[in-house]
């Protein structure tokens, strides 16, 4: 990606977390990315591809990183229970970036890898060594029912309500044992102190 793009891509996060998708104009995104309305055009299809791409590409990145951050053998309650609270952490220290997540994940296709990848696994790891106990067939409520969990926790983080560190604990503490995690130990993988979420660079 060129510089140029980065910066199209960045001011068009900020765009989307505060308004529609069909509330943002070229002129705008310009304007937000400091370029000319050329040099957009020249760089975008329309302000849908540009969706499309930044959704996909903050998807991908994420999943990618909380993969990375896990060392390999880590109990799949604490990858878990870590994934939830990179997620709410990242949403405080970027809020435009936790707003567009709130905004569109659970209604645009493009968003809906952000719950494959990483989360899938550690559920299904989870699953096959008896750390959970639900049944197969409903492995795609747990998915919705943890990003549910995950976007609300944000909503809460973003409107004041809970700190990141409490809101990310509750949660995580809470899917665990709604997973069949022990309350005392699923409150000890919820508050175990919580790794630097490492770059992709």
């Amino acid at each position: 990606m060129s510089a140029i793009q980065k910066r199209i891509h960045e001011a068009a996060l900020r765009l989307f977390a505060e308004k529609q998708i069909a509330d943002v104009n070229i002129s705008e995104l310009a304007q937000a990315a400091g370029l000319a309305r050329n040099t957009i055009y020249k760089n975008l299809d329309s302000i849908n591809s540009v969706f499309e791409i930044v959704a996909s590409e903050l998807a991908a990145e994420m999943n990618e990183r909380v993969d990375k951050s896990a060392a390999p053998g880590l109990d799949p309650a604490q990858r878990t229970a870590n994934g939830i609270r990179f997620y709410i952490r990242r949403a405080h220290e970027e809020p435009h970036w936790g707003s567009f997540l709130v905004r569109y994940a659970a209604s645009h296709a493009s968003m809906q890898k952000l719950w494959e990848g990483p989360p899938v696994r550690d559920v299904l790891a989870g699953l096959s060594s008896q750390r959970y106990s639900f049944r197969q067939e409903q492995l795609m409520s747990v998915i919705g029912m943890l990003a549910g969990s995950v976007l609300g926790a944000i909503s809460l983080v973003l409107q004041g309500h809970k700190t990141w560190r409490d809101a990310g604990a509750d949660t995580a503490e809470l899917v665990l044992r709604a997973l069949g995690v022990p309350p005392d130990e699923a409150r000890a993988f919820a508050t175990e102190p919580l790794p630097a979420l490492p770059s992709l660079d």
